[in-house]
């Protein structure tokens, strides 16, 4: 394991932003990443695990604590299952299973970070989640001290959530398997409208994986959503925002609200989440309430090509960053009466 000591935290996250730690460890191994785990839990020295850093927002003063960069590696595949080290870097697997002609992730092609985190947050985009295809997840448990193999049901998985996020002090998540398809080279039913209208298909076609794999990385690039140094509009955790999910009474206050707003022919996104339940756009409630692609006049400001998606462009601090965030919510909540929630991981600081 390589070991320093304040180190810099900012350049592991696809912000760039925050403070060092006081420690930071970098594992290769799961048994490396073990043993991190089970010597600072004996120390009750504060942990703060890392992968991809693509969802972290953390404080300009850092960490006080030990930091863990999971940076193991393991790609197999045997058959349609394949397995994967918590430390894989998620778009080039991805790839590499569009490669082997195997369906049920290629539309979640282009999202920055590692593979242990994609069952944390119940990763989706484009019509699919990592829900729909994770067989088994592969964790040491902390609080038994034990590494346990978790079914897809006990991971307790529903949108941008799962037992992981629910008790995130609890799992260090090692390996993912994952059950794919093989459709002859072609993609799982395409389910997202925006996908299907740009293939030139209809919702619940399939296409050729390379196709889907390629238009989805062409429609996030398009947005920002696809990482590039060169490019402040990546500078960033993504979504920002999680889609507001309210029950039909919240809905039918929030419809009313919006025909007040912007006139009685204004109709809202909704799409059905669940008995009694509806979910909505949090970029359409963050863009009727006033903060446009590019709003802001700071370091940190909205992106210039999706409204969900907040950015640095250079210079920000991360306070920069949540005075942003703070405004949106702020707006939105007074424009339409609903609270959004950050989607981001935050260490050391809170909206």
């Amino acid at each position: 394991m390589l070991e320093l000591h304040d180190a810099p935290l900012a350049p592991l996250t696809t912000f760039r932003l925050g403070g060092p730690a006081a420690r930071l460890i970098t594992a290769t191994t799961d048994a490396e990443v073990v043993a991190a785990v089970r010597e600072a839990d004996a120390a009750g020295t504060p942990l703060l695990l890392i992968g991809g850093g693509s969802n972290l927002v953390i404080g300009d003063k850092g960490f006080a604590g030990t930091a863990l960069r999971l940076a193991t590696e393991g790609f197999s595949l045997d058959g349609t299952t394949l397995e994967l080290a918590a430390g894989e870097v998620w778009t080039d697997a991805v790839a590499r299973t569009v490669e082997a002609g195997l369906a049920g992730i290629e539309c979640l092609a282009g999202i920055p970070g590692s593979a242990g985190a994609t069952p944390i947050q119940n990763v989706g985009a484009y019509g699919q989640e990592v829900s729909s295809t994770i067989s088994e997840v592969i964790a040491y448990d902390r609080k038994t001290g034990e590494t346990v193999t978790l079914t897809n049901a006990e991971c307790a998985f529903s949108y941008r959530h799962s037992r992981f996020k629910a008790e995130p002090d609890r799992h260090v998540v090692l390996r993912v398997r994952f059950e794919l398809e093989d459709a002859d080279g072609l993609s799982a039913p395409v389910k997202y409208a925006e996908t299907a209208r740009t293939l030139g298909v209809e919702p619940g076609d399939r296409v050729p994986l390379a196709d889907a794999r390629e238009t989805v990385l062409k429609l996030r690039a398009g947005k920002g959503m696809v990482l590039d140094p060169e490019d402040h509009d990546t500078w960033s955790a993504g979504s920002f925002f999680t889609n507001p999910i309210l029950t039909d009474e919240a809905f039918a206050a929030f419809h009313a609200r919006v025909k007040e707003r912007l006139g009685a022919d204004a109709v809202p996104p909704a799409y059905p989440a669940g008995e009694g339940h509806t979910k909505t756009s949090a970029a359409w409630l963050i863009d009727k309430s006033g903060f446009a692609k590019g709003y802001g006049t700071g370091p940190a400001r909205i992106s210039t090509k999706h409204t969900l998606a907040l950015t640095n462009r250079g210079e920000a601090t991360t306070e920069d960053l949540l005075a942003l965030a703070r405004e949106v919510v702020a707006g939105v909540r007074e424009a339409f009466g609903i609270t959004l929630v950050n989607e981001p991981v935050t260490v050391g600081v809170s909206l």
